[in-house]
């Protein structure tokens, strides 16, 4: 059935989304989005509800994301990406994080509202104080009640902490009542986009802004072909949750379309079809795609000036689908002979329940003080 073709009633039907459906013919506009806002925070049986007790740290560390380019970054418990923090909605995180840097930092948990906890934000100057460097701490705690791929990063010198720095991590909060097309999911992946400046690898405090001269890109700290690729079965149900950590991204995804089911967490008001997502930055989308095509299929953003290291095409924010089921033994295929990390994009991570789950395969190398 050609996509152009699926009336909404099938649409609905197919991706099992009738609830928001349902909704969206009640309501409309900012009316919709806040009745999702208030959905979306629902009380949770404090029964029901957990607490996840974490230590955290910031490293000093050095990340090769692409060959012959390494740089300085900061890194929470000494890896770029963070390592992934999942929670049931409803449930408690106390963080204690001990920055061990010679630079002051926070975290700020982008997309929980902090509603009670306002001090929790991680804004320094303005709901609190940023972490002194050389071993001070602070402890977050607060009740994560949005659910949804949000995600969590330093709230000092954003374009450069932030910027080029890999001081972010993914936050999955689950929701107490998922849609049914992700009770369908089977494999889970996190893609979290981000940009580099080798002008300024060496030094922390080279710029305040240091976003000006971005000259390499990468999908969860590496830069293609020195990521990895998605591998999948057909009949798999793929979740892809795209996030735009300092660079936008205009995602595609060769041979499928994918069905954009989430922004920022929440459900969209009407699921649809596309085969380029727009990320901005900062936001997170979720898609969610039905593995029926056997093949390799490029997944990249459509902004060229992403596609290269340093002006060396291909590079950058480009990674593989590859089905099992056609194989990798053509001799010309680039990745014919690639070590796997069947990890690199969280999928095992998202399996193994909920707390912090670190991903040793992120793991900076330590600076030498």
């Amino acid at each position: 059935m050609e996509h152009s073709a699926i009336s909404r009633r099938n649409l609905v039907k197919l991706a099992g989304l009738g609830a928001v459906a349902s909704t969206t013919a009640a309501l409309a506009g900012g009316t919709l989005a806040q009745e999702q806002t208030a959905a979306a925070e629902t009380p949770v049986d404090p029964g029901e509800a957990t607490t996840h007790k974490f230590d955290m740290t910031i490293e000093e560390t050095r990340l090769s994301v692409a060959r012959g380019f390494d740089t300085n970054v900061w890194a929470y418990n000494g890896q770029v990406p963070g390592p992934l923090i999942r929670v049931r909605q409803g449930d408690t995180i106390e963080a204690n994080v001990t920055n061990n840097t010679t630079g002051t930092h926070t975290i700020h948990w982008h997309g929980i509202h902090q509603k009670g906890t306002w001090r929790n934000d991680g804004a320094p100057g303005i709901n609190g104080l940023a972490i002194d460097s050389g071993g001070a701490n602070e402890t977050y705690r607060f009740t994560a009640n949005r659910p949804g791929s949000l995600w969590y990063h330093c709230h000092v010198e954003v374009p450069n902490h932030v910027g080029v720095r890999g001081m972010w991590g993914p936050l999955i909060v689950d929701p107490i009542d998922p849609l049914p097309i992700e009770k369908e999911v089977t494999k889970d992946a996190i893609l979290m986009f981000s940009g580099w400046n080798s002008e300024v690898a060496d030094d922390f405090f080279a710029k305040e802004d240091p976003t000006g001269g971005l000259n390499y890109f990468s999908i969860n700290g590496k830069s293609f072909p020195y990521n990895q690729p998605i591998r999948v079965r057909e009949g798999d149900v793929l979740r892809l949750r795209l996030f735009a950590a300092s660079v936008p991204v205009s995602f595609h995804l060769h041979g499928h379309d994918m069905l954009v089911t989430h922004r920022d967490g929440l459900p969209v008001p009407a699921p649809y079809y596309a085969d380029t997502v727009h990320v901005a930055m900062g936001q997170r989308v979720d898609v969610i795609v039905r593995m029926d095509n056997p093949g390799r299929w490029p997944a990249h953003d459509h902004d060229d000036g992403h596609l290269s290291n340093n002006g060396n095409a291909p590079g950058g924010l480009f990674t593989v689908v590859e089905y099992e089921e056609v194989g990798r033994d053509d001799p010309w295929y680039l990745w014919a002979r690639k070590k796997y990390d069947p990890d690199f994009y969280f999928v095992d991570s998202m399996k193994r329940g909920h707390g912090l789950i670190t991903q040793s395969g992120f793991r900076a190398a330590r600076l030498e003080k």
